[in-house]
């Protein structure tokens, strides 16, 4: 086995959602594209990991200006991962982080979280959707069919979002064989994929609208 390997592996997996996930991300682009139009806010969240994936969609060059991240970091890794894991088990945090940010009726939530099952990510769909936001997952359906949902109410977040987009991966996340864990994960990789392909069908749908779509250029081109 050689990195190469992993890179036809992973490719696959990507592969694999490029194939199956359009009409997903289709969906999950529209709503946003919705909700920018209304003059509602984006949110971007996810702990842990799944953090990075919030990040990508924020203050990047060739993307969107009008993205809200919510970015606590306690749930972030910033604090240590053991901090991290437990607080994204905790029930109730979701609630304050949604507060705190202002989520509101009419505005757009992703969540983002792998496995969908602990208490934040959970919570913060299912907030989200009460406050009167659409909410789209992305998770990994493999991996939270194959797991009990950590969150009081019992539902994993597939279960709670208005949209869910896929991405693929195995249950555990890494697909490479080895001894004693599995290595080489997909889900960050993968996810970035179908997020910014999510995003530039924002920007197509929103010009398609006649509505302007502020974007950033990167700052290291040029002079």
């Amino acid at each position: 086995m050689s990195a190469q390997d992993y890179l036809r592996a992973a490719l696959a997996v990507a592969q694999r959602a490029a194939e199956t996930q359009v009409p997903a991300v289709q969906a999950a682009a529209t709503a946003v594209a919705d909700a920018m139009q209304r003059g509602n806010r984006f949110w971007v969240f996810g702990s842990g990991h799944s953090h990075l994936l919030a990040e990508e969609l924020w203050g990047r060059a060739g993307g969107l200006v009008d993205v809200h991240p919510i970015l606590e970091p306690a749930l972030m890794l910033h604090e240590g991962l053991e901090k991290s894991s437990r607080l994204e088990r905790l029930p109730g945090l979701a609630a304050e982080i949604l507060e705190i940010h202002g989520v509101a009726e009419g505005d757009c939530l992703l969540v983002v979280s792998n496995s969908g099952r602990n208490a934040v990510p959970v919570e913060m769909a299912r907030g989200g959707k009460e406050r009167g936001a659409t909410v789209i997952a992305l998770t990994s359906l493999a991996h939270s069919r194959s797991v009990t949902s950590r969150a009081p109410e019992g539902s994993r977040l597939f279960e709670v979002a208005d949209i869910v987009i896929d991405n693929c991966g195995e249950p555990g996340d890494a697909i490479m064989p080895h001894e004693p864990y599995p290595l080489a994960p997909t889900s960050t990789v993968v996810g970035a994929l179908l997020l910014q392909a999510m995003m530039y069908q924002v920007v197509l749908d929103l010009e398609g609208r006649g509505v302007e779509a502020r974007t950033y250029e990167s700052l290291n081109v040029g002079t």
